[in-house]
């Protein structure tokens, strides 16, 4: 058996096998999703402070919360990850063309989401729901509703750079899969593309019905 068919191409020369490197990289990105929890936990631990704080004007801001937008972003992440598992699935078993289709749907998904998002900005920007000295809304009674505010722009506004970072990544492992970098032997970025993706899914899942849901 010659060298080449000993240590394929895209197994890194420190590891011993391709399972090795596969473990050791799926453990390096559960650890950066573990970081990318506690940043988040941190805005989540803000939110429930103002929350005891301010029951009453929480209450009242999410009122000016669309919950129909918010509700079809959630399905079209929910799909999305359907769709990004689905791509995962099909390069384990070598269908290459399907698993494209499925990334090129993840990255649409994502993109209607962030079209959604907008269409919901731009309306808050022009009535002034806008954060700290930037609110100038007089239709949420209570105290201080610009943190409720400031707290929705902070949070859906680091998830939207979340997606967009996810797609910058999806969008590569999209066109190396079409270029043939990816089989049942190695598909570990899409796999990892996939985590994070996951991830995205999953704290939308928890801001929709805390910044939403609320009452």
């Amino acid at each position: 058996m010659s060298v080449a068919a000993d240590h394929p191409a895209f197994l890194q020369h420190h590891f011993a096998d391709p399972r090795q490197q596969h473990e050791s990289a799926k453990l390096g990105m559960w650890l950066f999703l573990v970081t990318e929890i506690l940043l988040f936990g941190g805005l989540f631990c803000a939110y429930a402070v103002y929350r005891a704080w301010y029951p009453e004007m929480f209450y009242n801001a999410h009122k000016a919360l669309d919950v129909l937008m918010g509700g079809i972003n959630t399905v079209v992440l929910i799909t999305s990850s359907v769709t990004m598992a689905l791509a995962i699935r099909s390069l384990q078993r070598d269908r290459r063309r399907p698993a494209v289709g499925l990334l090129l749907a993840t990255l649409l998904l994502a993109s209607v989401f962030l079209v959604i998002k907008y269409f919901e900005y731009s309306h808050k920007i022009h009535l002034g729901q806008l954060p700290g000295k930037y609110y100038h809304f007089t239709g949420v009674p209570g105290t201080n509703p610009h943190i409720f505010f400031s707290i929705y722009f902070m949070m859906t506004g680091l998830h939207g750079l979340h997606v967009l970072v996810g797609m910058g990544v999806i969008g590569w492992v999209m066109v190396r899969t079409a270029r043939g970098a990816y089989s049942h032997v190695y598909y570990t970025p899409v796999e990892l593309a996939g985590l994070y993706w996951h991830l995205v899914d999953m704290i939308w899942i928890f801001l929709f019905p805390l910044l939403y849901l609320i009452g």
